[in-house]
């Protein structure tokens, strides 16, 4: 391809076309599925797909040697906004989705204020339609203050402009049974899903690492996989007992996978994601005790991992989420003990899952397209994101170079923060371009004009 690949810039210095012609590219799913063909993009839609299609007027994107793939969608962002703008906006937040390949990201609930109310989870989706890089959906939180004692406003959430559907405490575990028994019961009523993230409290206190040789060898208190085990299986047999919708967030463990594959083989409605950074990283980073590595839940085995990519392989777990997890220099240079947990991943993870699943074979790009859009679209209620890109439907997509060179990851880059466990590794591959409904917000790897 070309090294330029947007030509023929027709009447429109500014990137603000009404419709886009994208000549020559790979669609990846759908009856479409063929290489090469063109798609015209108009009035936020895509009016028509097939070799050699003439749109007088239009911007013409040479795309030969590129994928298309639905816009991708991630179910686990959090972008600190409002009250740790220091860390991450929502407008950095989501540039740095757009040019990851995201058009639409599900914001998490633990800011400050929580997003426990109609409120809130307003004020977060409003923010989004102003910046207007992706889509945000706010996930509700399912506790008060994610105190784990008092259900929060589910209803006013769901019946609000924002139009929650998902809930989670992510950050923090709903570890008593009960309350998530009553969770699950109040959010079905309205297809909602609860969002765990899988940690007992009680197993954890003081962990600093995978409880395994390496957290041994460094001294550091350890984090058994059974913590996270433990409430998986909980959960997913509350989930069956009620006949409502159980994801489990960041699955990091073997033993998680084979009680999720359980669950599954027994038609229970439960679903699972696993992070990029849980897909390509392993404990042994930690040997160092570099606090970028440490993340929540933590980097596991070289086993965990080569069974998570399996998992993912056969829709065990059915997406990739980012856990996209923005911090302050001051958070994370420091001390291992002292350091917050988290690492941000928007802008990296269609790289990674090219590196760990397509390059290994696991995957291949149609698979790519399924877990990164279509499925945790489906899961987070998104009717308008995830969809084969063919003639119809919203143009919301991303152009992907899959044969760039590898090239080493910078710290840098449109988050507001700067702790990449993948700053200095290469990685494969380039979006360039991503389209919002028929508007371009990345245009050859950069942000396009507002």
């Amino acid at each position: 391809m070309t090294n330029n690949p947007v030509n023929n810039r027709v009447n429109d210095p500014d990137n603000k076309a009404a419709h886009w012609l994208i000549r020559g590219v790979t669609i990846t799913t759908g009856p479409d599925d063929r290489a090469p063909t063109d798609l015209l993009l108009r009035d936020g839609v895509i009016t028509e797909t097939g070799p050699k299609l003439t749109a007088p007027g239009a911007q013409v994107l040479d795309a030969h040697g590129l994928i298309a793939l639905p816009g991708l969608v991630d179910l686990h962002t959090h972008l600190r906004e409002p009250g740790r703008e220091d860390a991450e906006t929502v407008e950095t937040g989501t540039a740095a989705a757009a040019l990851g390949g995201y058009t639409a990201v599900h914001a998490m609930a633990n800011t400050e204020p929580v997003a426990d109310t109609a409120g809130v989870v307003e004020q977060i989706w409003r923010l989004g339609r102003t910046a207007g890089h992706a889509d945000v959906q706010p996930v509700g939180a399912v506790t008060v203050g994610l105190n784990g004692r008092q259900l929060a406003e589910l209803g006013a959430m769901a019946d609000s402009a924002a139009h929650v559907r998902v809930f989670s405490d992510d950050g923090k575990c709903v570890a008593d049974p009960l309350l998530m028994r009553r969770a699950l019961e109040y959010v079905k009523a309205f297809d909602g899903v609860i969002a765990q993230h899988a940690q007992d409290p009680r197993l954890t206190e003081g962990a600093q690492l995978n409880e395994g040789e390496m957290s041994g060898r460094l001294g550091l208190a350890g984090w058994p996989a059974v913590a996270e085990e433990g409430i998986v299986a909980r959960d997913c047999l509350l989930a069956a007992h009620v006949g409502s919708a159980l994801h489990i967030c960041h699955v990091s463990t073997a033993g998680s996978v084979e009680i999720i594959r359980w669950a599954k083989s027994k038609g229970w409605p439960v679903t699972a994601e696993v992070t990029p950074h849980h897909l390509l990283l392993t404990d042994e980073l930690a040997a160092g005790y570099d606090p970028v590595y440490k993340v929540n839940p933590p980097l596991r085995t070289a086993a965990d991992v080569a069974e998570l990519r399996r998992a993912l392989a056969d829709g065990t777990i059915d997406c990739v989420a980012t856990d996209h997890a923005p911090h302050p220099v001051e958070a994370k240079e420091t001390e291992w003990a002292e350091a917050a947990w988290g690492m941000i991943g928007l802008e990296t993870a269609l790289r990674v899952v090219h590196k760990a699943m397509v390059e290994t074979g696991l995957l291949d790009w149609a698979g790519v397209a399924d877990r990164m859009s279509a499925r945790p679209a489906r899961i987070g209620r998104l009717a308008r994101h995830g969809l084969p890109l063919s003639q119809g439907v919203p143009a919301s997509l991303t152009l992907y170079d899959p044969g760039a060179p590898a090239e080493l990851i910078s710290s840098s880059g449109a988050s507001k923060s700067r702790n990449t466990p993948f700053a200095g590794m290469e990685l494969p591959g380039r979006v360039v371009a991503t389209f919002l409904r028929g508007t371009p917000t990345v245009l050859d790897g950069k942000l396009a004009s507002a």
